[in-house]
């Protein structure tokens, strides 16, 4: 390349690249349409969720039918009666450590499961087994608990379910599935993974799709098996999916519905079963407290909050990309 040509690249380049600045009412006309889109989304969440939260002073007030939010007299202790009162009810206290520990075990033993078996499907070679196969582990998901209530007690009913019957025709005594607490957790457990993990499994499934195919290629022209590749390219490749669903899972740690503890639990096991949402429905709307079990939904939120935001700060500080 000639001198004269450099120059006039050099000179080319150093010229200043200027952006043409677009105004406020120009850019408005012109995309006008997905803000009218992005407005309706915005109105149902300040309807819906954010309005409603003036009403989080119940927590702090004595409620009272017959007045507004505002006019309701603060509670004692400066507005914490409710909170002293729930941390002296030992019913709620059975409730808070009750749905620490299924909730943990929830996480535990239900969180892999879907990586598990996106994995292996993952590996599956013939496409028409594998959509069969997704099929079934989604339906589930499409059931909801008061079905699989229904179906527990068929299965695991004590002399009458399905499970305890066949084993007692194989000559075994029969297991009380749903009726003594420690195999109440487990059977707890089981529906969850059962109801959730193909369903769950779609991200993951999602993720492992994005992963170049140049990767797979040259795993394999190194002498890489499926194993080596599973374990050297997928799992690795997933991690980032992994920590923002860990991270959002640990949210749940002091949540969880009210649907499945209720359609599964029965009189038998409540000192392993009665979770905060049956306390919630039991206590304040059955019992008519309801600045009790606002203070309670409102200690359950903050804790959540509070197990996302450390979580969210470890992945951080551990290198790894958090939600936000």
């Amino acid at each position: 390349m000639s001198d004269g040509m450099k120059k006039g690249i050099r000179s080319r380049s150093s010229v200043p690249v200027v952006k043409k600045k677009v105004s406020f009412k120009v850019y408005m006309k012109r995309y006008w349409q997905l803000y009218v889109l992005l407005a309706l989304p915005l109105i149902y969440l300040l309807v819906f969720k954010y309005i409603p939260m003036a009403y989080v002073q119940i927590a702090f007030k004595k409620y009272q039918l017959n007045k507004s939010i505002w006019a309701m007299p603060l509670a004692k202790k400066n507005g914490f009666e409710y909170y002293i009162k729930a941390f002296k009810d030992r019913d709620f206290l059975f409730a808070l450590r009750n749905t620490l520990l299924l909730n943990l075990k929830d996480l535990v033993f239900g969180f892999p499961a879907p990586i598990i078996f996106a994995l292996v499907l993952n590996e599956l070679p013939f496409k028409g087994f594998k959509k069969v196969v997704q099929t079934i582990a989604y339906m589930p998901h499409f059931l909801s608990w008061v079905i699989i209530g229904n179906l527990s007690l068929q299965l695991f009913a004590k002399d009458t379910g399905m499970v305890n019957m066949l084993i007692k025709s194989l000559g075994g005594s029969s297991i009380p599935f749903i009726a003594e607490s420690a195999h109440w957790v487990r059977t707890y457990i089981g529906w969850g993974i059962w109801q959730s993990f193909g369903w769950n499994s779609i991200v993951y499934l999602a993720a492992i799709a994005g992963i170049s195919p140049d990767l797979y290629e040259a795993a394999s022209m190194d002498g890489a098996g499926r194993f080596q590749k599973m374990w050297h390219i997928t799992l690795p490749s997933l991690k980032p999916t992994i920590v923002v669903l860990l991270i959002m899972n640990l949210g749940y740690i002091m949540g969880g519905g009210m649907e499945r503890p209720m359609a599964l639990y029965n009189n038998l096991v409540m000192d392993k079963a009665d979770v905060i949402a049956t306390y919630v429905y039991r206590v304040g709307i059955k019992g008519l407290q309801f600045s009790l079990t606002t203070a309670v939904g409102l200690f359950q939120s903050v804790v959540g909050v509070i197990l996302i935001l450390t979580a969210n700060f470890v992945s951080r500080k551990l290198g790894e990309r958090g939600i936000w």
